[in-house]
């Protein structure tokens, strides 16, 4: 029997860190990496307390929105906002450099909801009182 050859039109995946893994995710992994890295290296006040916490990249990569959250809460929003898009061209190319790509997508900033909706039921399951069906030590005698 002989080894079958591969054929020409398919493409073989040289290592396994990119098989199963969407071009889009890791794309998104990589901008939230430099995108971080950058804020770090930004000296407003405004991002002090920001945190990137999850980047959507558009199917053709032509656009990418950031959600961030930050210690100032909702009201701070706005200032972050601005903040971000002020600093944007620079993210853009500290973007552009450490990727090497044909093109960037084009960044927008957003508030991560889910985050504060996480926080928000959080509290409410701390307010309720404990209705759970577990007896106490009283009721075994």
């Amino acid at each position: 029997m002989s080894k079958q050859r591969p054929r020409p039109g398919k493409r073989q995946s040289k290592g396994g860190s990119s098989k199963g893994y969407p071009r889009t995710a890791r794309l998104s992994e990589v901008l939230r990496e430099v995108i971080a890295d950058e804020l770090t290296l930004i000296d407003d006040e405004r991002l002090d307390l920001v945190t990137i916490t999850a980047i959507d990249v558009d199917s053709e990569m032509n656009r990418a929105i950031v959600y961030f959250d930050s210690m100032f809460g909702e009201e701070g929003d706005e200032g972050v906002v601005e903040a971000l898009n002020e600093f944007r061209p620079r993210m853009q190319a500290s973007i552009n450099r450490q990727m090497h790509a044909r093109k960037t997508p084009i960044l927008s900033f957003r508030p991560d909801e889910v985050i504060r909706s996480a926080a928000r039921i959080e509290e409410l399951l701390r307010k309720q009182p404990d209705t759970s069906p577990i007896s106490s030590s009283d009721d075994t005698e």
